[in-house]
């Protein structure tokens, strides 16, 4: 392992009045705001794609899932290319990349073409996401650090909730391609901007060393097979010698980038800072709320559509009790900071809003009201909220100036590799637990057959189309079995999520307990909480 050759970055400059910091913060919330909206808004388009470029069912799913793919795989490594060509060069070229990514998508004539820009977007978006919390990280000191990463976790949760409702406004009144098109004319104003935040952090040249093509390619490689493995599991099954062949080989590559990269005198990823045992706790909070969390935002709407037999319509109306906290606790978390409230402590209040949150969503039923379920809702939605925007700052405090890019990208690598592997776990448990529910009753219904067919069907939330296929001579009792059924799952995982997390609560908390590791630095001399305004 290399010792520490790079010389730490200049301490931030100290902002001589409030605008010349509102703009660079502007442009960069702005395409952190893009980036999960077209994560979140991209599936709401599949279907007129999908009636446009007469799409097969797996190509049209790779429009969402390239775009995951490349995310995970380029997060890293575009931390590590702005340490070494300077962040904001790193973050301009991210959203160029993005902007003619998404404007290629617009103009897509088949579903190829559609795919292949979606996976260049994903690309591009790493750099944003990579690069924006480097910046932050490097021009924003105390509390303007702390209101800062407020703000990007806020930007991060708007889009996130916004998303589905803004694409499937901009489908409906415009088509799909405007989706894209609205993505490609926000990053040029963000493009626009580039010179603004350059100012912002004008000791950005970079190190200056050459970057670890060994190391990227060997981990970019080990995150295609992992997430490949992930997406296709459903669809393949868990347990065909191709998944479990991809997660073999996703091991086996990971071993060799770990042996590289511990050989390297400059590494993409410098596994001395994996030393640090509270800089890997706060990496390990994203995932706890990618499984008490993401995987409720993901699919809670099919549970009420299904389950609970409500229209889209109310059931997105439902879902603003869960997307609430995550526009609003942000910046409470911040203010709360900045009157003496433990960061710290935010944090663990926030993983046990998570556990807690999630055993409480058992008082879901079909026939539940809303107002039962409302607070453990909200619950759910501040355990994502408090954390959003103060994990990043706390983690990257941690780390040498000169390093946080690559920092940056390891924490967004297990924020999105966590949110796949936890909805795509979340999906198989639900199929498995459906099917055995199905399996088990199918025989009771006249007519009825195919339970494993009936299963799949009823997993996606389709339970009409689910009961036609099975034959059966009771239409419509048998759509009431299968919601009890799909009840009846859905709270089976729901204890197995929250389990997952009391877990990784645990966990969280005995790493936080230890002391800064070496790669900690100290705060900067001589900087009050008024020197800096956001």
């Amino acid at each position: 392992m290399r010792t520490q050759t790079t010389p730490p970055a200049a301490p931030p400059v100290r902002a001589t009045g409030r605008p010349g910091r509102a703009l660079p913060l502007a442009a960069v919330l702005l395409a952190v705001f893009v980036v999960p909206m077209s994560i979140s808004g991209t599936a709401v388009a599949l279907p007129g794609i999908g009636a446009d470029t007469q799409a097969g069912l797996a190509p049209l799913q790779w429009v969402v899932n390239a775009f995951n793919v490349a995310f995970a795989c380029f997060t890293l490594v575009w931390g590590s290319v702005a340490d070494i060509v300077g962040r904001v060069r790193a973050f301009a070229a991210g959203a160029a990349v993005y902007a003619v990514a998404s404007a290629a998508s617009a103009l897509a004539t088949d579903v190829l073409w559609l795919d292949g820009a979606r996976a260049l977007a994903g690309i591009g978006g790493a750099a944003i996401f990579s690069c924006g919390a480097a910046i932050i990280a490097t021009a924003f000191d105390g509390p303007a650090r702390a209101r800062a990463f407020a703000l990007f976790g806020t930007a991060a949760g708007v889009g996130v909730a916004l998303g589905p409702s803004l694409a499937g406004l901009l489908v409906q009144g415009l088509g799909w391609r405007w989706v894209f098109a609205v993505h490609a004319a926000a990053l040029l104003l963000v493009l626009l901007a580039v010179p603004a935040i350059a100012g912002a952090v004008p000791a950005d040249g970079g190190s200056g060393a050459r970057l670890d093509l060994p190391g990227s390619a060997l981990f970019v490689v080990a995150m295609v097979l992992l997430t490949t493995a992930i997406v296709q599991g459903s669809q393949w099954g868990w347990g065909s010698p191709g998944v479990l062949g991809l997660f073999a080989a996703a091991l086996a590559v990971l071993a060799v980038f770990a042996v590289v990269e511990d050989r390297r005198e400059h590494p993409m990823l410098d596994l001395s800072v994996l030393r640090d045992r509270r800089f890997v706790g706060l990496c390990l909070v994203p995932v706890a709320a990618s499984f008490g969390f993401v995987t409720m935002l993901s699919y809670l709407p099919s549970y009420l559509t299904a389950a609970a037999g409500r229209d889209t319509g109310t059931a997105g109306l439902i879902m603003l009790l869960l997307t609430a906290p995550v526009l609003i606790c942000p910046m409470l978390a911040a203010k709360l900071v900045t009157r003496g409230v433990p960061a710290l402590t935010l944090i663990h209040v926030s993983l046990g809003c998570l556990v807690v949150g999630d055993l409480a969503l058992t008082l879901f039923s079909p026939d539940v009201k809303i107002l039962v379920v409302a607070l453990p809702m909200l619950v759910t939605g501040a355990g994502m909220g408090l954390s959003a925007g103060l994990v990043d700052g706390q983690a990257l405090e941690l780390i040498d100036p000169a390093k946080a890019g690559m920092a940056a990208g390891f924490l967004n690598t297990l924020r999105l590799g966590s949110e796949a592997i936890a909805v795509a776990v979340y999906g198989s448990a639900l199929a498995t637990a459906l099917g055995t529910r199905v399996d088990n009753g199918i025989g009771d219904h006249a007519g009825a057959s195919q339970a494993d067919l009936v299963a799949a069907r009823a997993a996606g939330g389709d339970l009409a189309r689910a009961a036609e296929l099975s034959g059966a001579v009771d239409t419509e009792g048998f759509v009431r079995f299968l919601a009890r059924s799909y009840d009846s799952a859905f709270h089976t995982v729901l204890w197995g999520l929250a389990a997952v997390c009391a877990v990784l609560c645990a966990v969280i908390a005995v790493l936080l307990r230890g002391g800064s590791g070496r790669n900690s630095r100290p705060a900067p001399a001589g900087n009050s909480p008024g020197d800096r305004g956001v």
